[in-house]
């Protein structure tokens, strides 16, 4: 069973960050405009398609190379709870970090770090949500190997958008708590209301 639930999170992980890579050869072909008229332009309407499609383009090699390794690691750490589960943090990262960045945004933004740092976010803090000592474990070793990715949620570096890394985040942490609301209801529709505490 595990070892199913492994190769199915091997390959879909790697199966986004093909589609991303394919989406960024298919962009060399089209020319630089494909970035403005798909990626992400704040306040303005003809920029809001890029909250569904800037993602998945990116604005150089050196910035694709970047997020692939930790887009297939954070995804699949995320995808062994099941896809479900998965599609849950990347839709609730990916949204949360395009909103975040057309709301308050400084420019045209691209590039798939918002939905890795909301994956990343997710395994960090899910284990405090479901009281679970091996999930805090994991955190606790994601956090001295990409600890240091935290430092992109501020504004320290120039023409890297912090908001959708900290937007992306806020999107990772909503998943966790949303997930574990939802694990919590299951135990108690099969134990019933008598035997759960409410840990609130």
């Amino acid at each position: 069973m595990l070892a199913n639930r492994a190769r199915t999170a091997l390959f879909v992980s790697l199966g986004l960050a093909a589609l991303v890579w394919g989406c960024y050869l298919l962009a060399l072909f089209a020319g630089p405009a494909v970035l403005h008229q798909l990626g992400i332009l704040p306040r303005r309407v003809d920029g809001l398609d890029g909250i569904l499609f800037g993602p998945l383009l990116h604005a150089g090699i050196n910035h694709l190379l970047g997020n692939t390794l930790p887009l297939v690691v954070f995804s699949f750490l995320t995808l062994l709870e099941g896809v479900r589960r998965y599609l849950v943090v990347l839709a609730s990262s990916w949204l949360a970090s395009g909103l975040g960045v057309w709301l308050f945004g400084g420019g045209l933004t691209v590039g798939i770090s918002g939905v890795v740092f909301g994956l990343f976010a997710y395994l960090m803090v899910r284990g405090i949500y479901n009281r679970d000592l091996a999930q805090l474990l994991l955190g606790g070793i994601l956090f001295l190997v990409y600890g240091s990715l935290l430092w992109g949620v501020l504004p320290v570096s120039i023409g890297v958008s912090w908001q959708a890394h900290l937007f992306g985040a806020a999107g990772g942490v909503l998943a966790a708590v949303l997930l574990s609301r939802h694990r919590q209801r299951g135990r108690t529709s099969k134990s019933g209301p008598s035997r759960w505490k409410d840990p609130l």
